[in-house]
């Protein structure tokens, strides 16, 4: 039974005709066009599987997004989600090389020196690396060798 001594009071969904400002949307019938999968024939979009990938959502995501299971959505759109996740990660090394070179962030410009040029913290330890044994102490042991070598020499020289 509906109140209508009270002009306030209106039933859900209708809105006071005086009362400006935006009008609430209604719900249409549309269609869009997509794979017909799984069982019950779930109509899929192949591009807004590869804009899920691209942002880095999980299989489970992008399959119970679509109300599909996540063996439908591999099977059906295994090229869409490498596609996506190869996407998304040029664009993330695109980002940080950007990041690193022309706003000079040097942590960055660390990490991918490390990781793309093979640089290392701390130094090989391989034969041909080896730091060289002397050291001005040893310079000056073979100078005194040297030197003692030489006065040797010189005595064993001298005639007798």
């Amino acid at each position: 039974m509906k109140n209508t001594d009270n002009p306030g009071h209106r039933a859900h969904g209708q809105q006071d005709p005086n009362k400006t400002g935006p009008r609430p949307k209604e719900l249409v019938e549309g269609t869009f066009m997509g794979l017909p999968v799984g069982r019950d024939k779930t109509v899929v979009d192949p591009s807004e599987v590869e804009k899920l990938a691209a942002i880095g959502c999980k299989n489970t995501e992008i399959a119970n997004w679509f109300g599909i299971t996540e063996q439908t959505l591999r099977y059906n759109f295994s090229d869409e989600l490498i596609k996506g996740r190869e996407g998304m990660k040029i664009s993330l090394r695109r980002a940080m090389l950007t990041n690193a070179i022309q706003n000079n962030n040097a942590v960055l410009q660390i990490f991918l020196s490390k990781n793309f040029l093979g640089l290392m913290d701390q130094p090989t330890n391989t034969d041909d690396a080896k730091v060289l044994p002397w050291s001005d102490d040893d310079l000056d042991r073979e100078t005194d060798a040297d030197a003692i070598e030489q006065t040797t020499a010189d005595n064993s020289q001298e005639p007798e």
